[in-house]
């Protein structure tokens, strides 16, 4: 599997705008799971995010806190998922989606250790704030993971700036305040914000939180953004259904995803 940031290169070199889908582990189960992300390595996805299931999903909206909910209720937990990730290394770069305490209470070295030797290429911990984040970006980046940290709309130039610097891999816009979910309009704030960032940095922007549709992906497309990050969309589609009619749902999904990011 390549690097996040070398996937991003490969596909601005092409002009192309990522799409990166969101799965959470564990719903409906874990062999679903396994089976759900090698249907996106083949629908399309060119980075996959995959949630670890927590019991205080602070950043998730209601679909997904849904699907948490019956993950841990099934039992799934960190070293499955990994054993998991472990046993299929799929060509799209994986990156684990996960709260800080669980890092913190396995040892930030461990943890992040275990999830380079499954194949997990890179990290989103939403709640790991920039002023706490100097030894997880040391130890990813030794062991060869790439740790994307999040703007959000109230976040202040400054700090916009400093989070820009820091951030590897690419650069995670949050859309909206609030949590996770889908909505029917994007904020068109976020084009304001895309622009602002442009001037700050040349690392790439994926826009995340409440892309729920092809139109809304082509429209960060269209506002200059590098990837769309569509979660809730998927979980729904997914952990909603039995596997023989969830499967092909998300893979229609993300081939109608990928054309609209596509499209001239």
């Amino acid at each position: 599997m390549a690097r996040i940031s070398d996937c991003f290169t490969h596909l601005r070199a092409q002009g192309q705008c990522a799409l990166i889908p969101f799965l959470t582990s564990g719903d409906p189960d874990l062999a679903t799971t396994a089976a759900a992300l090698e249907t996106l390595d083949k629908a399309g996805a060119d980075i996959i995010e995959l949630g670890v299931p927590y019991s205080d999903p602070l950043a998730d909206g209601p679909v997904i806190q849904a699907a948490a909910t019956r993950a841990l209720k099934r039992g799934t937990r960190l070293d499955q998922v990994l054993g998991m990730v472990k046993e299929l290394r799929p060509q799209a770069p994986l990156i684990l989606f996960t709260y800080y305490n669980p890092v913190y209470h396995r040892g930030i070295e461990s943890f992040l250790r275990q999830a380079a030797t499954a194949g997990i290429q890179g990290l989103v911990i939403p709640d790991l704030p920039l002023e706490e984040a100097d030894s997880v970006l040391t130890i990813s980046q030794d062991l060869g993971l790439e740790l994307t940290l999040l703007v959000a709309p109230t976040t202040s130039p400054e700090r916009m700036a400093a989070i820009a610097r820091a951030s590897q891999g690419f650069i995670y816009l949050v859309s909206t305040t609030g949590v996770t979910g889908m909505r029917q309009e994007l904020a068109s704030r976020v084009q304001g914000m895309l622009r602002q960032l442009r001037q700050m940095t040349d690392k790439p922007i994926g826009v995340g939180f409440g892309i729920s549709s092809p139109e809304q992906a082509k429209q960060v497309r269209d506002w200059g953004a590098d990837a769309a990050i569509v979660g809730s969309a998927f979980v729904k589609r997914l952990g909603e259904k039995p596997a023989a009619e969830g499967l092909p749902a998300i893979r229609e999904f993300c081939c109608q995803l990928k054309a609209a990011l596509t499209a001239s």
